[in-house]
């Protein structure tokens, strides 16, 4: 019952991922319809239902535009799991403020960068004017794409893919 179900608007658009069960009251009830069945089925005590994959609402959700959360692991992302003082590329990385929290830097996208260890400790509490280092690109909050939610079920789910627009451009980039 753990199973993931893509949840499409009526102009199929992506909208969320729901759990099998829900998808089930969803269609049951006449609030979707089921476009894509996956693997296994629901039994019941003398029938058997197949297991949805993909619905669609049979009414239309208007959403807002959907906010990349500010976490460490979404700023490695954006820098490519690169110091951006010496461009040293590995996993053992530390966030760094610009700006020095201390001197009045905030804890945003504009203000955060990936650094490795010793860069962080070599930079310390200055501006990287001040400790003679050059940034080698300008942090800034990430474009999001509308799909961002359903990227990580897309390397799994391969009928998926065709729901979601942009996701070859997304990992050839």
């Amino acid at each position: 019952m753990m199973t993931a179900v893509l949840v499409l608007n009526q102009n199929y658009e992506p909208l969320h991922v729901c759990h099998v069960r829900r998808a089930f009251v969803l269609v049951g009830r006449g609030k979707a319809e089921v476009l894509e069945h996956g693997d296994g089925a629901l039994h019941s005590a003398s029938l058997s239902f197949p297991v949805p994959s993909v619905i669609r609402l049979v009414y239309l959700i208007r959403r807002p535009r959907p906010q990349m959360r500010l976490t460490r692991r979404e700023v490695f992302q954006r820098d490519r799991h690169t110091c951006q003082y010496c461009g040293v590329h590995n996993r053992d990385l530390t966030l760094d403020h610009v700006l020095p929290r201390h001197r009045g830097g905030k804890h945003t996208w504009d203000n955060l960068v990936t650094a490795c260890k010793s860069c962080n400790h070599r930079k310390a509490g200055r501006t990287p004017q001040e400790a003679h280092m050059k940034l080698l690109s300008e942090p800034r909050r990430p474009h999001v794409s509308h799909y961002y939610p359903f990227y990580a079920y897309l390397s799994v789910r391969d009928g998926w893919r065709k729901f979601v627009p942009g996701w070859d451009e997304e990992m050839a980039g």
